[in-house]
């Protein structure tokens, strides 16, 4: 059976998404992936506490940025976190929100994201491994830095986070223990995604099959179905400012029916961002619906895609009352939404996944 997981928000209180956590680890979910971004709270802190009262679950910031933090520091804590969880860390790491970064005045025509991530995996690599780092690179320069936090697992794995980019997907399946790639929901965002790590992959002599391949999907889970698809559609609305143009048409979106719902949001405008989005268009960019509804989904669309693992992105109560003032009756929250994942989503997954057809041979770019 192919692996499933939840990424979670920490928009909720703390002990709700410890509880969150909890209940995944009494399960058969695989990895509680944590937003780390400014907006919630603290994903680390809140990984490390979890750490202790878990026993099973694997624990990851995903993603976990190494732009505004040195990846050695990120290695650091990843080591400090596999200690504490005894050898059950991973993270999945990217350069990191585009429009986060330019708040912190980072201008992200400056990233060049492929280099940088190389650059900033080499360097985790190496000091997760063995506890020290030398680098003399364009982005990175270290000089005898070394750590005493070491992982207790022989490898803590490194997925490279994507969205659309095709060489920072050729990089993941170049480098990385795998990809976790967010926003794609089309059957040609999915193929895309594929076909680009598969380049990659094939490009360093490595086994596709071998590598970690997840989807990070925009999920709400309820027994009432309308009540996860209006959480899920405000959350897949606000995702849409940080979508590639490219991206977005490979949902069969022309660019300009999102245009106006960026710009409403760009000004602040929440409520009318929210009024400029259809349901029609939310609904291409994320899974939900009732238990049973989002396994045949996933069963049916990303598992026969070639993904060998799902993780659940899921929007809880908090976050359409937090994110635009509105309660949605009938949502549940997120350690209840995690249950229903276990209990009712897993025993669904049965299918198994398939490789996609070889890359294309023409280089995307």
């Amino acid at each position: 059976m192919s692996r499933v997981s939840v990424e979670l928000l920490p928009d909720a209180p703390a002990a709700e998404v410890l509880a969150a956590i909890r209940a995944a680890d009494a399960s058969a979910i695989d990895t509680v992936f944590c937003v780390d971004e400014i907006y919630h709270r603290d994903a680390w802190a809140l990984l490390a506490a979890a750490a202790r009262e878990t026993r099973r679950v694997r624990l990851a910031p995903g993603v976990a940025h190494v732009t505004l933090r040195d990846p050695l520091l990120v290695a650091q804590q990843l080591a400090t976190l596999d200690e504490l969880s005894g050898g059950r860390a991973t993270a999945a790491f990217s350069v990191g929100n585009f429009a986060m970064l330019e708040q912190f005045g980072r201008d992200p025509a400056e990233l060049h994201p492929v280099r940088r991530l190389r650059e900033a995996h080499g360097a985790m690599r190496a000091l997760l491994d063995t506890g020290a780092a030398e680098l003399e690179g364009e982005f990175f320069r270290y000089r005898g830095v070394f750590t005493a936090a070491r992982s207790v697992a022989p490898r803590v794995p490194l997925l490279l986070g994507a969205m659309s980019g095709p060489l920072v997907l050729r990089l993941a399946g170049e480098v990385a223990d795998g990809v976790y790639a967010a926003c794609s929901f089309s059957q040609e965002a999915l193929t895309f995604l594929m076909d680009n790590v598969r380049i990659g992959a094939e490009r360093a002599g490595r086994d596709l099959a071998q590598l970690d391949l997840c989807i990070s999907l925009t999920t709400a889970v309820a027994d009432d179905p309308e009540a996860a698809r209006r959480a899920a559609r405000l959350k897949a609305a606000f995702y849409l400012p940080s979508m590639p143009q490219a991206l977005i048409e490979r949902h069969g979106v022309p660019f300009s029916e999102v245009e106006p719902i960026n710009a409403a949001f760009a000004r602040g405008d929440v409520a009318d961002a929210l009024r400029r989005t259809p349901d029609e268009l939310a609904d291409r960019f994320c899974v939900a619906g009732s238990p049973e509804e989002v396994a045949e989904r996933i069963n049916r669309e990303f598992l026969t895609a070639g993904f060998n693992h799902v993780s659940l992105a899921l929007a809880d109560a908090e976050i359409p009352r937090a994110w635009a003032g509105a309660d949605i009756p009938g949502l549940p929250t997120l350690s209840e939404q995690v249950r229903l994942i276990a209990d009712r989503v897993i025993p669904l997954i049965t299918a198994i996944p398939r490789q996609v057809s070889p890359a294309r041979e023409r280089d995307h770019g």
